[in-house]
């Protein structure tokens, strides 16, 4: 996003008209170039209304992020965990920018917040959709020292994070699906996505993901497939400023990182049961050769899920490449 457009969404974030020509007058340019701006900034999604006689409005107004609105919205106890904070308009992805960063320097404690991913990823290679002001894109750099071995879990602990977030602005049955996703009545609300830099077994980064739909229409979630839902449809629109949704994932997450390594996923092992989908059904675990049908058992102190085969044995499957479905 240029300059300009980003100057003209700042005019028009109020949801109010605004004539062409104070819009000129505000951004520093003509007419005619404001109008081929909106041009482009509609083609990002944001639905522009054009009167005569009255000017441009964007309907309903836009709800953008600010860094420094949410820096100050942190809770305490996250505060000193946060080393810097950088919000985009358009980016290709947080977790992207993320890596790149903490391939080349230690940045623990780094959030990244977006408007709009260009190339969101979700687990497995799969696309996030991404519209323009419509939910929350985050990544957060955490260091640890003990590899991979210290991440058992991580993506679990962070999923009772994001609805611990939730709950606090008052969405109801919040559900965490294994490994990576949040769901409200079998239905996606966010998902998680995790990637380890540096040394397997030593020092490493985690670049933390977060993905959480918060308003948006139907025809941007078109490539979406499967059932999903969005905090505006949960709260029936009472929807809270996404400023303060952001400072409240942080305030959860940066704490819970801050302690993992020493504590693991032991200490959040109950909370991520008690909230469990698919706790007592029989679902379908694919491994890239294979599926595997059980009844869900919960997971272990480590995370991984506990599946009861035929015969009432219980084996135990640890995520990478594994997806999880309910049977049909």
């Amino acid at each position: 996003m240029s300059d300009i457009q980003s100057k003209i969404l700042d005019v028009l974030k109020d949801g109010e008209f605004h004539s062409g020509e104070t819009l000129g007058e505000k951004v520093g340019c003509s007419r005619t170039a404001v109008w081929k701006h909106l041009q482009k900034l509609e083609a990002m999604g944001l639905l522009i209304e054009t009167t005569k006689g009255t000017g441009y409005r964007i309907i309903g107004g836009v709800d953008l992020l600010d860094g420094q609105a949410i820096t100050g919205a942190l809770a305490v106890a996250a505060r000193p965990h946060l080393s810097n904070i950088h919000v985009f308009q358009t980016i290709d992805s947080t977790n992207t920018y993320a890596r790149e960063l903490a391939e080349k320097s230690s940045v623990s404690g780094l959030v990244i917040l977006a408007e709009q991913q260009t190339a969101g990823r979700g687990r497995r290679g799969k696309n996030w959709v991404s519209p323009f002001a419509a939910n929350i894109y985050l990544s957060i750099v955490w260091d640890f020292e003990k590899g991979a071995q210290a991440l058992e879990g991580l993506s679990l602990a962070v999923g009772v994070a994001v609805r611990r977030a939730l709950i606090a602005h008052g969405v109801q049955g919040v559900k965490l699906k294994w490994p990576n996703d949040i769901y409200v009545e079998q239905k996606k609300l966010g998902g998680i996505l995790l990637e380890m830099i540096g040394d397997p077994a030593g020092h490493c980064s985690v670049v933390i993901g977060v993905g959480l739909n918060v308003s948006m229409r139907v025809s941007q979630a078109s490539a979406i497939d499967q059932d999903w839902t969005d905090v505006a449809t949960e709260l029936q629109d009472k929807l809270p400023a996404r400023n303060k949704l952001a400072a409240e994932l942080i305030s959860e997450i940066l704490p819970l990182l801050s302690t993992f390594q020493a504590q693991g996923f032991a200490a959040y092992r109950d909370e991520w049961q008690a909230a469990d989908a698919f706790y007592g059904q029989t679902a379908l675990i694919s491994t890239p050769k294979q599926s595997i049908a059980g009844i869900v058992k919960g997971v272990d102190i480590n995370g991984a899920l506990r599946l009861e085969l035929d015969g009432g044995n219980i084996e135990s499957f640890i995520g990478g490449e594994l997806s999880l479905r309910l049977a049909k």
